[in-house]
């Protein structure tokens, strides 16, 4: 597939912004938000909390009710007006949440939706369970279960400015052998525009009742949503490194994103604008502190920079190095199930493939500020991999283990950077900073924002790939002339190929009030070899 490039839309509101979005303690007072975050600190909260615990027909549960009371305590602290359904019916609960959607709709409230108790996924669809549940045949499902789509729907009819979803159901078949279903937990969904969608555990997997007053998965997220300045993507980072660590990886969180603006359940006291001397000062912190993390031999130095950057700009490199450190202790993470042929998601890929010496990759290079310009060939063949590196044509190339350039052909080099994730799913966002120096001289300094924005099908020389694209933006503000802009589109088939399909960048700045295009380069995979 032929695919043009144009620059696409900021995913952020620019450097200074992103810089600010990922602050130490000493800076939590002080944020840079965009105008659509404001407002939706100033808008009405409004949640629908159901706890389902006495189950008439199949087990009943220990903790629902009391993991509902709570969440609907601290979500009436928060701001939020609550209504709290326990133990509730079919009908009750479709009442509920028909009430719950027009009052989203009435208010245009940020809205927030939360079931503890049985749930089971049936033909890629999840289905909640009210208390009256008598499923006999896997036929009555439907009939007699609530469809986690018709709050979804109520949701989009409802066009208020964020939702999130939360859904504490992935318990064990509690039909048994009477109703057969094809995955155990529930199905992998992708979150519609606005929503955050979490489950407490991965699609596909379960998560225990507890054995306290409160599940595993609720007891951390009870704690995250007290902590003040945490915006509430990082809150649900946290809370699933919480639930790892404390089950030995048998239990994972999972969440599909959506949101644009960031959101809090307890803000900050003041939204100010960094000095640009409060930036640097944070960042450098950042970086030090993952300077000492990343080659780290045990766990809780890298725990120690994920919980206070959770989503931070070194944040995919300290999971993936801690992956590597628990997987040597002896973890046996759970893994999402497999979502091919599932409707209702784009699917998810986890970085999983090592690189291994012998691995090569040509690409043809086009230089689209040439004349006529014909492509070229470049060959990269994997000749050392070190704990931290992947070496490249003996030198010319280095990249980190995740495929980030550490120095390239040019001979540019970078410090830490992560321009690709550990993993991939629609809606993903993330964002970078690094400096750029050539023989040991600073040239400058990026920001980068990046989004997976899809999934497609390409077809390049190499052969036909089912990949994510990924679409960024950033500013290069060199130590001499004006900033440059940086806008990249690149697609990668994870798991399939050790290295990106296609990528395209192009350069941009402004002089003297007229734009000059820099660099505009495509490169595709004509071939590849993997041991």
């Amino acid at each position: 597939m032929k695919t043009d490039f144009l620059p696409r839309r900021r995913f952020l509101q620019g450097s200074l912004a992103t810089a600010s979005l990922f602050l130490p303690s000493p800076w939590a007072w002080v944020w840079a938000q965009s105008d659509g975050a404001v407002r939706l600190l100033r808008a009405p909260k409004r949640a629908l909390v159901v706890g389902n615990a006495a189950y008439r027909s199949v087990p009943a549960l220990r903790n629902p009710g009391n993991d509902a009371r709570a969440i609907a305590g601290v979500l009436r602290g928060a701001g939020f007006e609550t209504t709290l359904v326990q133990d509730a019916t079919r009908r009750e609960m479709l009442e509920a949440i028909e009430a719950y959607a027009r009052a989203l709709a009435a208010t245009k409230s940020v809205g927030l939706f939360y079931f503890a108790g049985h749930g089971i996924q049936l033909q890629w669809r999840n289905y909640l369970l009210p208390v009256d549940a008598n499923v006999a045949a896997a036929a009555e499902v439907a009939a007699q279960c609530v469809d986690v789509a018709s709050v979804l729907g109520g949701i989009r009819q409802a066009a208020n400015p964020m939702n999130v979803v939360i859904l504490d159901a992935c318990r064990d078949n509690p039909f048994g052998r009477d109703v057969r279903v094809e995955q155990k937990g529930l199905s992998q969904m992708d979150a519609p525009t606005g929503t955050l969608l979490a489950y407490a555990t991965a699609p596909g997997n379960t998560a225990d009742d507890g054995a306290g007053a409160n599940g595993l998965y609720t007891e951390n997220l009870l704690r995250e949503m007290q902590v003040r300045d945490a915006k509430i993507e990082d809150v649900f980072k946290r809370v699933r490194l919480g639930v790892r660590r404390a089950s030995s990886g048998r239990q994972i969180p999972w969440e599909s994103t959506s949101l644009e603006e960031d959101f809090y359940f307890v803000p900050p006291e003041q939204l100010k604008r960094l000095s640009a001397e409060a930036e640097e000062r944070a960042f450098r912190e950042e970086l030090e502190m993952f300077e000492q993390a990343k080659l780290a031999a045990e766990p809780a130095t890298l725990e120690r920079y994920l919980l206070r950057y959770p989503g931070g700009r070194f944040a995919e490199l300290a999971q993936l190095r801690l992956d590597a450190v628990l997987a040597a202790r002896g973890e046996k993470r759970v893994e999402a199930a497999p979502s091919e042929g599932n409707p209702f998601t784009a699917g998810s890929a986890r970085v999983a493939a090592k690189h291994r010496v012998g691995d090569r990759f040509s690409y043809d290079v086009t230089d689209r500020l040439a004349w006529g310009g014909k492509a070229t060939r470049l060959d990269l063949v994997v000749t050392e991999i070190t704990d931290a590196h992947v070496i490249l044509n003996d030198g010319l190339v280095v990249r980190d283990l995740l495929g980030n350039q550490v120095r390239t052909k040019g001979g540019q080099e970078f410090t830490p950077r992560q321009d690709h994730p550990l993993e991939y799913a629609v809606g993903k966002k993330w964002s970078t900073r690094y400096d750029v120096s050539v023989g040991g001289v600073y040239r400058g300094t990026v920001t980068m924002d990046f989004r997976v924005a899809a999934r497609e099908t390409i077809t390049v020389a190499a052969g036909t790939f089912d990949c994510f694209r990924v679409e960024a933006h950033g500013i290069n503000r060199r130590r001499k002339g004006p900033p440059v802009d940086i806008y990249v589109t690149r697609w990668n088939a994870p798991g399939r190929v050790r290295s990106f399909v296609a990528r395209e960048e192009l350069r941009r700045t402004s002089i003297a009030g007229h734009v000059k295009d820099l660099f505009s380069e495509r490169l595709e995979l004509a071939s590849f070899g993997q041991s």
